[in-house]
C-alpha cells in the first residue's frame, strides 16, 4: 500500500478543477454565493470543492489503515457496529434516588443497554442537603446522594454486575465510586464484576465546567489515587472520562475540544506514570473519554475520527505503550446541549437526530441523545423515550451500522481530518511548551481561549452570518409552551428527614476513626479509596469525607473571578 492516489489521477483531478473553476467565475456571476465566505460552525474555513489533490500526499496504510488496526481512524473494532451497536446510555437524574432509580428502571424497560447519572448541584459540589450552601438546589438539576443509604436506593434491582453505569460527578468523584463499590459489596457483587465510568476529570472543571473543590495539584492525585485502586482491583471500571464535552459546551471550537481533552489526558497518564510508578499498558486500556457532537455535521466526524490518530500516536510513540488496547481511544458522546434553543423546541428533536448520526459515523462507543426540554428542564419522561428512540432508529433503521466508516476515503472527509488533526497537534506543543496542562491553565491559556472563541461565534450569531432558526431567523412571533418536569419542594424535605436519620442510627465514632484515618492518608500520601470505601460503609457522608479533602488541600478559587 502506498500514497493514496497516484500522481497520473492528481494531475487529472487538477486539470479537471482548473476547468471547473473557469466555469464557476462565469456561473457566479450570474448567481453569486449566498455567502462571501463558507465555515464549519467553529469557524473552520471550507472551500466550494475538495479533490484528490487535498490528500495527495496521504498515505493509505499510514494514514488511515483498516479497522481495528493502528492509527485507528476507521475505529476500534474490526467489525465496526455489525459485532454490536454502541450503547445507549442516556443521562438521567432527577429529585430522590427512588425518582431516579425509578426512571433508570423505565429506560432499561424501553431498551437503553448502559446507565448514566446526572447529580444535583449540591452533591456535585461536595455538600449535604443539610449545608447552608444547599438550600432550594435539592434535586433539582439531578440526584440527591448524601450517603450511602441513598446509593442503596438508587441502584435498588439494579443488576450491577451485568448493566454499567456512568457518574458525571468530579470533584467528590472518589467518594461517589467509594459509594458504587460498597454498594457492589452488600448486595455481594465482587469489584472484579462491576463495570462503569466515572468521570473524574478535574483539568476541564478548571479549563470550563468551573465545579471546584480543591486546587488543581491535589485534585490529580486524587485521580490519580481512583487509576490505582480501578488498575488493581476494580478491573473493568473507567476510573476517569477525560472530558471535551465541557469545553465544547463552554463555546470552545471543535479543534480546541480535541486538542484540549487530549492534552488533559496526557497530563493525567504522565502523572499515573510518575507518582504511582505504573506501567502504562496495566491503567491505559481503561482510560475512557467523552466529546460532544455539535450541531456541524462533518466537523463533528472529522474530530472523532482525527481524536483516535492523535491518541494513537501518543500512547505509541510518546508513552511507548505495547499493548494495541493502550493505543485505543475510547469514547462516549452527548449530543450539544448548547445547541438546544428554547425558542421552538421542537426544533431540538431534529439537532438532536443529526448531532446522534454525527456520533454515530464518528465511531462512538456510547451514546446520550439529549432530550427536546432539557434546555429548560429536566427531561420529561416524554421527552426522553423520544430521545432514546432517536438513537434506536439510527442503529435499527438508517442503515448507517451496515458498514464500518462508511465517509472514509471522502476528498472532504479526509482533507477536514487532516486539518484538525494538524491543528490540534499544534495547541499540544504549545502547552507541552508550557510546562503541560496545570501549568497553562495557571497562566489562563485554555480559559482564554475558549472566551475568545465563544466571543467570536456570539458575534456571529448577533450579526447573523451562523443562523440558529427559531433564533436569528424563521423566528415566530407567538411561542407555545411545553410541559416541563418540576422537582416538587418535598423531595427536599424528605432528603433533609433521611439524612438526618442516617446520622441518628450510625456509630459516630466509628465515622470520626474513618475520617481521621482518611485525613492521615491525604497527608502522607497513601491511597484514599480504601479509606473512603470504609467511611461510606460506615455512613460517612459526601460532605464530611469532602471538608477533609478541603482542609488538607485547600479550597481553589478561581483566579478570574477575583
Amino acid at each position: 500500500m502506498g500514497s493514496y492516489f497516484s500522481e497520473e489521477t492528481v494531475n487529472k483531478s487538477e486539470e479537471l478543477t482548473k476547468k471547473w473553476e473557469d466555469e464557476v467565475a462565469h456561473a457566479t456571476v450570474q448567481s453569486p454565493d449566498q455567502k462571501p465566505r463558507w465555515s464549519t460552525v467553529s469557524d473552520l474555513e471550507i472551500k466550494r470543492l475538495y479533490t484528490p489533490e487535498d490528500i495527495k500526499e496521504m498515505d493509505f496504510a499510514r494514514d488511515i489503515g483498516a479497522p481495528g488496526e493502528f492509527p485507528y481512524l476507521r475505529g476500534n473494532q474490526p467489525t465496526g457496529y455489525r459485532g454490536r451497536y454502541w450503547t445507549f446510555r442516556m443521562f438521567s437524574g432527577m429529585g430522590s434516588a427512588a425518582d431516579t432509580n425509578a426512571r433508570w428502571h423505565m429506560l432499561l424497560r424501553e431498551g437503553q443497554t448502559g446507565l448514566s447519572t446526572a447529580f444535583d448541584f449540591p452533591t456535585l459540589m461536595g455538600y449535604d442537603t443539610d449545608s447552608p450552601n444547599s438550600r432550594g438546589e435539592c434535586g433539582r438539576c439531578g440526584v440527591a446522594i448524601d450517603t450511602l443509604d441513598d446509593f442503596l436506593t438508587l441502584v435498588d434491582k439494579i443488576p450491577l454486575d451485568k448493566v454499567t453505569t456512568s457518574m458525571t460527578i468530579n470533584p467528590p468523584a472518589s467518594v461517589l465510586w467509594a459509594m458504587y463499590c460498597a454498594a457492589a459489596d452488600k448486595k455481594g457483587v465482587p469489584l472484579s464484576r462491576i463495570g462503569g465510568t466515572i468521570q473524574n476529570d478535574m483539568l476541564k472543571e478548571f479549563i470550563a465546567q468551573k465545579t471546584f473543590m480543591c486546587p488543581p495539584e491535589p485534585s490529580v492525585r486524587i485521580i490519580s489515587d481512583t487509576v490505582e485502586f480501578g488498575t488493581k482491583y476494580v478491573p473493568k471500571w473507567n476510573t476517569i472520562s477525560i472530558s471535551g464535552y465541557h469545553i465544547r459546551e463552554a463555546g470552545s471550537t471543535a479543534v480546541q475540544e480535541l486538542a484540549f481533552t487530549l492534552r488533559d489526558g496526557i497530563e493525567y497518564v504522565e502523572d499515573v506514570i510518575n507518582r504511582k510508578g505504573l506501567d502504562v499498558d496495566s491503567f491505559a486500556p481503561r482510560l475512557s473519554f467523552f466529546f460532544n457532537s455539535h450541531i456541524d455535521f462533518f466537523e463533528e466526524i472529522c474530530k472523532m475520527r482525527a481524536a483516535r490518530r492523535i491518541w494513537a500516536h501518543v500512547m505509541k510513540e510518546r508513552f511507548h505503550a505495547k499493548n494495541p488496547r493502550s493505543w485505543w481511544l475510547r469514547f462516549h458522546t452527548q449530543t450539544a446541549g448548547c445547541s438546544l434553543t428554547a425558542q421552538q423546541p421542537y426544533n431540538n428533536v431534529v439537532r438532536t437526530a443529526i448531532e446522534a448520526l454525527a456520533g454515530v459515523l464518528g465511531g462512538t462507543q456510547s451514546l446520550h441523545t439529549n432530550s427536546l426540554d432539557e434546555v429548560l428542564a429536566l427531561p420529561s419522561e416524554h421527552s426522553v423515550q423520544i430521545a432514546l428512540r432517536t438513537q434506536q432508529i439510527i442503529a435499527e433503521e438508517t442503515g448507517v451500522a451496515n458498514t464500518i466508516d462508511p465517509l472514509a476515503g471522502s476528498w472532504f472527509i479526509e482533507s477536514l481530518t487532516n486539518k484538525m488533526e494538524e491543528e490540534a497537534w499544534k495547541y499540544i506543543q504549545k502547552i507541552d511548551d508550557m510546562g503541560g496542562m496545570i501549568a497553562a491553565i495557571d497562566k489562563g491559556f485554555p480559559q482564554l481561549e475558549i472566551a475568545d472563541a465563544a466571543y467570536r461565534f456570539q458575534q456571529q450569531i448577533d450579526h447573523n452570518e451562523k443562523v440558529m432558526v427559531g433564533v436569528n431567523k424563521y423566528v415566530t412571533s407567538e411561542e407555545q409552551p411545553i410541559p416541563i418536569l418540576q422537582i416538587d419542594e418535598k423531595v427536599e424535605k424528605e432528603q433533609l428527614k433521611r439524612l438526618a436519620e442516617v446520622k441518628r442510627r450510625r456509630d459516630s465514632r466509628a465515622v470520626s476513626v474513618d475520617l481521621a484515618n482518611l485525613k492521615n492518608a491525604c497527608k502522607s500520601g497513601d491511597n484514599v479509596m480504601p479509606h473512603c470505601i470504609q467511611a461510606v460503609k460506615d455512613m460517612a457522608t459526601l460532605q464530611e469525607i469532602c471538608d477533609v479533602y478541603r482542609e488538607v488541600f485547600g479550597e481553589y478559587r478561581d483566579p478570574g473571578l477575583f
